[in-house]
């Protein structure tokens, strides 16, 4: 009888103790080479010597930096620095300036999302350096039935698809990123 018991008992411990997360690669730890900006970012451009043209501007759904008198500029991408350059060289091809100096400063980053078991899913504001574990804190924490050591994390790629990866406490997210925390089998 003992044997039969554990026959039939050993395969419901395996499915009760499966990490939801087996299956996915780990998140890759990406070389930080800044910011790259993309749709809801805000950001303040500075036009130096022109007050007029200063202001905060969001980033559109479709990437671009809308600004008085230059147009569209491409944004979703690239770094502050290269935008700089960008509006630089349209305000210079334009005359609108003989020796243009811009800069651009991220004011609110595109939004994390935190799902699953915690006390408070939702979206909320990135911070730089923000981790998994940060973002779960921010949603209340983890709730009681929370898996606690590993999450998913799903990103969207420079192709524009999104994937899903298994991350530990301790992984870096960027904006956009979607933190999903499983439940815990017993």
């Amino acid at each position: 009888m003992l044997t039969r018991r554990a026959t039939f008992l050993a395969p419901l411990a395996l499915v009760a103790c499966a990490d939801p997360t087996a299956g996915l690669p780990q998140l890759p730890q990406e070389s930080f080479t800044g910011y790259r900006l993309g749709p809801e970012d805000q950001v303040r451009v500075t036009v130096f010597n022109d007050p007029r043209l200063t202001g905060e501007f969001r980033i559109t759904d479709n990437g671009m930096l809308a600004l008085p008198l230059v147009g569209s500029v491409p944004a979703a991408g690239k770094t502050t620095t290269e935008v700089e350059r960008s509006v630089e060289r349209v305000m210079a091809q334009r005359n609108l300036f003989r020796d243009p100096s811009v800069a651009i400063q991220v004011l609110e980053y595109r939004p994390v999302f935190v799902l699953g078991q915690v006390e408070r899913g939702g979206r909320f504001p990135y911070q730089p350096g923000m981790t998994t574990l940060s973002a779960v804190a921010v949603a209340g924490g983890f709730n009681y039935r929370a898996l606690q050591d590993t999450v998913s994390v799903t990103r969207v790629g420079p192709d524009g698809q999104a994937q899903e990866f298994k991350a530990g406490r301790q992984a870096l997210l960027q904006p956009g990123d979607v933190v999903t925390v499983f439940e815990r089998r017993f």
